[in-house]
């Protein structure tokens, strides 16, 4: 029997503290555990994989990879990124805010991860930073309202907002802001902020206590004072808080994304999203987190540009898909709406469909349909199209390898 062209993938939840108990509970349709549930991954990363429906009953993804690469993935997919699925899928549902952090670029990785495994560091050690050798770039989308930090904030408004704060452990770094270029700057505040002149708790709440003060105020910085006060409250005495005061604070509306690059420091505050990465673990943290702060290596990689963050809406495709844009080789996040007559999908590159709005159905010659209600997902197998999609009301999501250029879904037609 041939295999069929699409499977319905089961994903593993991830439960970390930051996560909501009910945020993907509520669009899966499943009942909460009472535990935070903060991520649902999609994909075939070793630490997690999803398991497929198959003959056998469900297997897990990377084993199937590995027993039939050129069949779960194409060989042209094979060729580019090797005998593995280059992206990672998720659900991200966050109650409070996550560790700031930044990830590096594929030399950096390389570099790193070269110089850990020659010191003879475990890949499972705490204070390891480079668990394999690859960067990781993501994208978010949110599906609700989302909060987020982003990107170094102009040093010229970062110094006006130090100034409303005025705590007298923040003056110098506004006056420094002021007078000196912010690739001088910055790089020197982060380290005296987690090294060398690190704040005390008490420090740190008076910082809170402006913070909340010039939040209730009203004015220019107050919704980003609210943000910074949550993430003080959820990691009381934790000197991240003053490099998180550098960044952008961002809301999204549903529909609206982000594109992190190698180096832009970053952390997500609230919300539930859809999030496409590179699958990699490299991430270092400078705040925000009980874990291991490393920060030379920080330094070494973050990108200390400043300026406002690139908010994404998607943009049409052809009449049923809409595409954020991102110069990520290894992934392509696209939005779907398909209507009562089937579109048409091409399969050139291995694919995960997640449905999070409406019903929506998979269908090909010889096969059963798959269904897809809210938080279900289905894997894709490349060259085994063209597969149709239904769904009136629905929306869903879907995940791809990036450029060379992908096939869209094609204009509705009859589903014979």
């Amino acid at each position: 029997m041939p295999l069929p062209p699409f499977a319905l993938l089961h994903n593993p939840v991830r439960p970390y503290a930051w996560g909501s108990p009910t945020a993907i509970p509520a669009l899966t349709g499943t009942p909460p555990t009472g535990a935070p549930q903060a991520e649902l991954w999609m994909g075939a990363h070793p630490s997690a994989p999803s398991t497929l429906d198959g003959p056998d009953g469900p297997q897990p993804l990377d084993e199937l990879i590995r027993q039939d690469p050129d069949g779960l993935l194409g060989p042209g997919t094979v060729r580019r990124f090797g005998p593995a699925l280059p992206f990672l899928f998720k659900l991200l549902a966050a109650d409070r805010a996550l560790s700031l952090q930044v990830h590096p670029t594929r030399a950096q990785a390389a570099a790193g991860y070269a110089d850990e495994e020659a010191r003879g560091i475990p890949l499972d050690a705490p204070r390891r930073i480079y668990r394999d050798r690859e960067h990781k770039p993501e994208l978010i989308c949110a599906l609700g309202e989302f909060e987020a930090l982003c990107g170094f904030r102009p040093a010229a408004d970062t110094a006006r907002l130090l100034d409303a704060l005025a705590v007298p452990l923040l003056a110098p770094w506004a006056e420094a802001l002021r007078g000196r270029h912010p690739a001088e700057v910055l790089p020197a505040l982060l380290r005296r902020s987690l090294a060398e002149d690190r704040p005390g708790r008490g420090q740190l709440a008076d910082v809170n206590r402006s913070l909340q003060r010039v939040a209730a105020a009203g004015g220019p910085f107050a919704e980003a004072c609210a943000g910074y006060a949550r993430a003080a409250d959820e990691y009381p005495g934790d000197p991240g808080l003053i490099a998180a005061l550098l960044l952008n604070h961002v809301r999204l509306r549903a529909g609206q994304a982000l594109y992190l690059d190698a180096g832009v420091p970053h952390a997500y505050l609230r919300g539930l999203g859809v999030e496409l990465m590179a699958s990699s673990d490299n991430v270092l943290r400078c705040g925000l987190t009980p874990k291991h702060v490393d920060v030379d290596g920080l330094l070494a990689v973050t990108s200390f540009r400043t300026g406002e963050p690139r908010v994404l809406a998607a943009l049409p495709r052809d009449p049923v898909e809409d595409e954020f844009p991102s110069p990520a080789e290894e992934f392509r996040l696209s939005r779907l709406h398909p209507g009562a007559a089937a579109a048409r999908m091409e399969l050139p590159t291995p694919q995960i469909l997640l449905c999070v709005a409406g019903r929506a159905r998979l269908h090909a010659p010889g096969f059963a349909d798959l269904d897809l209600p809210p938080g279900a997902s289905a894997y894709l197998r490349p060259g085994a199209g063209p597969v149709g999609l239904t769904g009136p009301g629905a929306e869903l999501f879907r995940a791809t390898t990036g450029a060379p250029a992908q096939a869209g879904v094609g204009q509705p037609n009859s589903r014979s």
